[in-house]
């Protein structure tokens, strides 16, 4: 097969024996060399393609936890504080009163089809004054049309009376059915528990629809404009179903980047999970990989449903939510490790931190496994003896940068309080460590953006300007690998992507910028293509 050559203005490998290229050859879909023409042709004929001569190349991006559910949930109304792309490239404005919330329900209102729920996400409640939404506050756009609005962290819900009524919800005894101080339910569900009531009475599964070509599709465009070449779904149903779906998606020919999912532990017992993701792997390829499990274990920090160690948020008393007891999730970690699959586990707060080293400790006493590489996500609130406790144990970890920019004012101001900021997302004492880690968006909870998630953890500010932890600052070439080959090491790819090396999948990012330019924030850093396999995403 005819060798491939592309001259660029400079490539950046990630590959610590030979950082820079001065061409990328490409190969049967790989890498071949990254030396001048003339050592490309050494290994037979070579076509030159120039057109991205005056640009920088580096290897794809790989985005560590983000959820299909980005290619599906703009079917539904965004109430989000913040601006924000979809991924057929609509711009939504973002809301800053309640009355404007209100407004747009309304207008959902008014176009929706008789007999559905009106749903809308992407709600923030912590950025706004006054009185916190309530089921009050959604009656007044209707008590009779049942309205449900996902909040940003998308793990809570708030809904309106006539939702509580046809769900049953205020006779529940459920952990995260919030009520006032007489006992009535006020219409906020926090985490999955209480959810589910809502979803089971509706029918609604968001995770089975992110599973579907359609949301695959508009998932991996929005991927590959923000030039990601590898992605996750870290939280998928993997019912014969969406493993099919996933399949057959994934195999087109124009599918333009490679797909992780991970099985959603908690959607299975333990031994059914673990049959139907080894069946899920005879069906993948490379283009989609099979092999990894999530849990859910707490909540988020700014809905107040993360669990901390003491002293707890700092302006409300109480802790947060499990989503289901700590025993449940300590018995999965043993299960799925001794059935030899990597764990990626949600660990926002501290305390949740400590409950999952306690579990992958015990694990790996009674079953000693080299080179695991189970992963905590998020470990927002993670102490410094905990990062001591993750490099001893060889765990990995993928921490939420972006939480920085947009919650960094809340957390100073109202949730954790300055000390606790200090170490809020500690990427540099994790790179001081040697822990392995990447860095991360949790799309839709934040939009699709290494770049923006590698500005976040180099800068450290919020979307006052405020910085916040500058000790925990990471420079640019960290950052950069924190969202190449450290991402791929935390999903046990890096022998295939994150670094543009021989052998390894031709998966390119193109750049009109030079992101080692200290004159240019990488937020800034333009995205001009990608390659999969060496050849074009946008041919």
């Amino acid at each position: 097969m005819t060798i491939t050559l592309y001259p660029a203005r400079r490539i950046i490998t990630m590959n610590p024996s030979q950082p820079e290229g001065d061409c990328l050859a490409v190969k049967d879909g790989r890498v071949l060399s990254l030396g001048s023409l003339e050592q490309a042709r050494a290994f037979g004929e070579v076509t030159v393609d120039d057109r991205y001569a005056d640009k920088v190349l580096m290897p794809g991006f790989v985005e560590g936890h983000s959820h299909a559910l980005e290619g599906a949930i703009w079917e539904y109304i965004y109430l989000g504080w913040f601006d924000k792309q979809s991924p057929a490239g609509q711009r939504w404005s973002g809301l800053r009163d309640v009355a404007s919330l209100q407004a747009r329900l309304a207008e959902g209102l008014a176009r929706l089809t008789p007999g559905e729920p009106l749903i809308a996400w992407g709600f923030d409640p912590i950025y706004f004054s006054g009185a916190r939404l309530d089921k009050g506050l959604l009656d007044t756009v209707s008590d009779t049309v049942p309205i449900i609005v996902m909040h940003a962290s998308l793990h809570v819900m708030t809904v309106n009376s006539a939702v509580i009524e046809q769900a049953t919800i205020a006779s529940k005894e459920i952990d995260g059915i919030v009520r006032n101080a007489g006992g009535e339910c006020v219409g906020e569900l926090q985490e999955m528990p209480a959810m589910h009531l809502v979803f089971d009475r509706y029918g609604i599964d968001f995770f089975e629809q992110a599973s579907q070509p359609e949301a695959l599709r508009q998932y991996a465009r929005a991927a590959r404009r923000e030039g990601i070449t590898t992605i996750t779904d870290l939280l998928n149903p993997l019912s014969d179903g969406a493993v099919e779906s996933m399949r057959s998606t994934t195999l087109e020919p124009s599918f333009p980047v490679r797909l992780v999912p991970a099985l959603n532990a908690l959607g299975w017992a333990p031994e059914e999970g673990s049959e139907q993701l080894a069946k899920a792997m005879t069906q993948g390829h490379d283009k989609l990989v099979f092999g990894i499990v999530k849990l859910v274990t707490d909540g988020a920090i700014q809905n107040y449903t993360a669990r901390l160690q003491w002293p707890g948020y700092l302006d409300v008393e109480g802790n947060g939510v499990w989503n289901a007891p700590p025993q449940t999730f300590h018995d999965m970690v043993l299960h799925y490790h001794q059935a030899g699959f990597q764990l990626h586990i949600h660990t926002n707060g501290d305390e949740a931190v400590e409950v999952m080293l306690d579990a992958l400790e015990e694990a790996l006493c009674l079953w000693p496994r080299l080179n695991h590489r189970h992963t905590l996500q998020h470990v927002q609130l993670i102490r410094q003896d905990q990062l001591y406790r993750v490099k001893q144990l060889d765990a990995c970890l993928n921490i939420f940068a972006n939480h920085i920019y947009y919650w960094g004012d809340i957390h100073l101001s109202r949730t954790l309080g300055f000390d606790r900021c200090q170490r809020l997302e500690p990427t540099a004492s994790a790179n001081r460590l040697d822990i392995t880690f990447g860095i991360h968006c949790d799309a839709p909870v934040t939009p699709l953006s290494p770049l923006f998630t590698a500005h976040c953890a180099h800068r450290r500010q919020t979307a006052s300007g405020a910085v916040l932890g500058v000790e925990e600052a990471i420079n640019r070439q960290v950052a950069l690998e924190a969202i190449t080959l450290g991402a791929a090491r935390t999903l046990h790819l890096d022998r295939h992507i994150g670094s543009l090396e021989p052998g390894k999948w031709a998966d390119v990012v193109v750049l009109d910028d030079d992101p080692l330019d200290e004159s240019i924030a990488l937020k800034d850093i333009r995205i001009h293509a990608t390659l999969l396999g060496g050849l074009p995403t946008d041919a």
